[in-house]
């Protein structure tokens, strides 16, 4: 068994590939031993032929049939590392591979279950990258109420059966710290490398904040209601139905009093909570007997061919 996997999904970083590995090989060889684990995500240059023409046996190249985002490349390479720990990195040649021996260190004295990095000196556009972060990690922390100071951090280090345990769709690996924070795991936070982009085109920016808050309201809601979701929509449902009779109950009690109710605003207010209650609930029943019958997740992913760099 290999000390560490680093999965590290690319999409069109044709020109990354040989110096991240040479950036990998330098800072890892002879120190631990390691495998290097390519994940890639549809890409539309020469990004899997670099990879294939890398004399290392330490190198495997997962192609994906189609691209499906970071969080679920990062999913396949995770599902495939035999590593006792896995770390994730960019693609980008913007984290920096000497600070993994350094993390994997902190790891192991502190007996945590993670560490993650911190970019303390950003090498970022301010407005396109640095601000969506600031706005992402302060939303991140506020809703799983933890402390993780830079989310977005591409370089961390897991234990592989803690990794292993979470399931990444969407935008959820720009906080599957936080996730796995919020879960109990233990971590330390390390000040790491960052470097400018060489090669390439970032494929952050702007709107990858609103797909994080939009992730975050579906984590929040499956972590307390993806088991039972009769709960919420039961609940809710339940309270508007009341609602609505209560309003109704007023309102009969006036017509028996001889109050004209017809085409008050309150009668229909009082109609469509009940109309709404019932929907609510109605839906509420569904979810419940669909989650029911869900035995297995459906991984976001499909793998086209699995080779090792040096076949």
């Amino acid at each position: 068994m290999k000390e560490l996997s680093i999965v590290i999904a690319v999409h069109n970083e044709e020109q990354n590939i040989k110096p991240l590995t040479k950036n990998i090989e330098q800072a890892l060889s002879g120190v631990l031993t390691y495998e290097i684990i390519f994940v890639d995500d549809g890409s539309t240059d020469s990004t899997a032929s670099r990879v294939k023409e890398l004399a290392n046996r330490n190198v495997v190249l997962i192609e994906l049939k189609r691209n499906v985002g970071q969080s679920g490349a990062l999913q396949a390479g995770i599902d495939y590392a035999k590593g006792k720990y896995i770390a994730t990195m960019d693609g980008d040649l913007q984290n920096d591979a000497e600070d993994l021996p350094k993390m994997l260190d902190v790891l192991k004295k502190n007996d945590c279950d993670f560490v993650i990095g911190i970019r303390a000196q950003r090498s970022d556009k301010f407005f396109s990258r640095k601000i969506p972060s600031y706005i992402a990690n302060y939303i991140v922390r506020k809703v799983t109420h933890t402390n993780i100071k830079d989310n977005g951090c591409g370089i961390k280090i897991f234990k592989s059966e803690v990794l292993k345990e979470i399931y990444l769709y969407g935008e959820k690996h720009r906080f599957m710290a936080s996730f796995l924070a919020m879960e109990g795991a233990t971590y330390k936070q390390v000040v790491v490398k960052h470097h400018p982009r060489v090669h390439g085109k970032s494929k952050y920016g702007l709107n990858r904040t609103l797909k994080v808050v939009a992730d975050l309201v579906l984590i929040n809601f499956s972590r307390k209601f993806g088991q039972k979701p009769m709960y919420l929509f039961g609940t809710t449902g339940l309270l508007t139905l009341l609602a609505g009779f209560a309003i109704l109950i007023i309102l009969l009690v006036q017509k028996v009093f001889g109050e004209n109710i017809w085409g008050r605003p309150l009668l229909i207010l009082g109609v469509l909570f009940v109309f709404v209650g019932f929907q609510t609930i109605s839906t509420g029943l569904v979810l419940d007997l669909l989650t029911r019958n869900i035995y297995e997740r459906t991984r976001p992913y499909k793998i086209k061919k699995i080779t090792r760099a040096a076949e």
